[in-house]
């Protein structure tokens, strides 16, 4: 309790720091999920995707944020064994952020796609391990993060994987692709209007207030889907094309009116990640701040200061614009070669999964989710059409996100506690 009350200040400030530093990583690594299906199909400059990204990602930290986080990043692990020890806490905490950011700094160096949630989770575990032993942890929680390696990208592959062969069939394999265009892309557009406005209100939305059941939502996200679809047929209809082009250049159109697609569901994703995912820096940020002003009590819940939103929304947009090139280059360009059709079928699968998981309680990384979609797209065309080195690396990255971020936290956790004397 000494260090709390000695040192109060002090550890505020470092954990400032930290939080930063997890943010700046958050962005450098896990905004590719937004951004790099479009970059990689060639919908956007690398440039004009991070300039959308900073926007959207910015948006969705600030204002959907969260006003009351939970101290304990997804319930991992039991504040009980550390109400005598808060101090171990506040370090404990400090050591997971730093040893978080640093494992997604070296993944971004090395464009490995590894998940946040999986970095920030492994390290809480590694220090509660050290600080009060393994029955802090809650292993069932543990066991189902491990699972979502495999289910998460089964069931966006599989999407995405549905999704592209039904343009394939319906426009591409026809006689007349862009007249199939006209008439099944407005559907395309209402079904992403409807996925789009699902992930903004599950995801974005209960940050701010607006707590929606779950029949206004799906009314909601229904009639959002009716406007963009019927919008879309008035924008399709208008494009002035030969209908006596050759089937190459009706491709060529169909594709542009794709990356136009794409695009929109990059912007909803990028909101919706910036909402969700800024909590893995701002939430242990968050406890130390909480457990330093109320003097070592450790509260289930902690309502966030005002400084701590922005703070965590600066790093994400930091890390993207210095460092987020070379992980948008491994989604977009590394795994398969992608098309803007291809590219909005593995957005639109991403984010049906990110709903479908919401919906059923199911620990979800970002990350995994759109390389499993991805994977899908390209497995749409065969396995020659996946560059396997590149998969088998992502996938020893992501094996090794937890042990590795645990690993980290005990060396600087010791380090820590070393230097304050506890």
């Amino acid at each position: 309790m000494d260090i709390i009350a000695s040192y109060g200040t002090v550890l505020i400030l470092i954990a400032a720091a930290v939080g930063f530093f997890m943010a700046y990583g958050i962005g450098a690594n896990d905004v590719a999920n937004a951004m790099g299906t479009s970059v990689g199909s060639k919908a956007l400059t690398i440039k004009q995707a991070i300039l959308i990204a900073m926007v959207f990602e910015f948006a969705g930290a600030y204002l959907a944020g969260g006003e009351v986080t939970s101290t304990i990043r997804k319930g991992i692990i039991d504040s009980a064994p550390f109400i005598d020890i808060p101090e171990l806490m506040v370090l404990g905490m400090i050591s997971a952020l730093f040893a978080a950011g640093s494992w997604l700094l070296i993944a971004s160096f090395l464009g490995w796609p590894v998940s946040t949630t999986h970095s920030i989770i492994g390290a809480i575990i590694g220090f509660a391990l050290v600080a009060v032993g393994s029955e802090a942890i809650q292993w069932n929680k543990v066991a189902g993060i491990v699972g979502s390696w495999i289910v998460t990208p089964a069931i966006s592959g599989f999407i995405a994987y549905l999704i592209f062969m039904s343009a394939q069939k319906l426009i591409f394999d026809t006689e007349t692709p862009l007249k199939n265009a006209k008439r099944f892309v407005p559907i395309y557009m209402g079904l992403a209007g409807f996925i789009m406005s699902l992930v903004t209100i599950k995801k974005g939305l209960k940050h701010i207030g607006i707590n929606m059941g779950a029949v206004e939502g799906y009314a909601l996200a229904v009639a959002i889907a009716v406007v963009v679809g019927l919008l879309g047929k008035v924008a399709i209809s208008r494009l002035k094309i030969d209908p006596k082009a050759d089937k190459k250049m009706q491709f060529n159109n169909v594709e542009k009116v794709f990356a136009v697609l794409m695009v929109l569901t990059a912007c909803c994703m990028a909101f919706a990640h910036g909402s969700n995912d800024v909590a893995n820096a701002i939430g242990p940020l968050a406890a130390v701040v909480n457990i330093v002003e109320n003097n070592g009590e450790i509260a289930k819940s902690a309502a966030i200061a005002w400084w701590i939103l922005p703070l965590g929304g600066f790093g994400i947009v930091a890390g993207l614009a210095i460092l987020g090139k070379k992980v948008i280059k491994t989604i977009g360009e590394g795994i398969t070669h992608l098309t803007p059709s291809r590219g909005f079928a593995a957005e639109l699968a991403a984010a049906s999964t990110v709903v479908i998981a919401s919906g059923t309680g199911l620990p979800i990384s970002t990350t995994q989710t759109l390389v499993g979609a991805v994977l899908g797209v390209g497995m749409a065309r065969g396995i020659a059409a996946l560059n396997m080195s590149v998969i088998r690396n992502i996938v020893v990255s992501w094996v090794i996100t937890l042990p590795v971020g645990a690993a980290l936290a005990i060396v600087i956790f010791y380090i820590l506690r070393t230097a304050f004397g506890v």
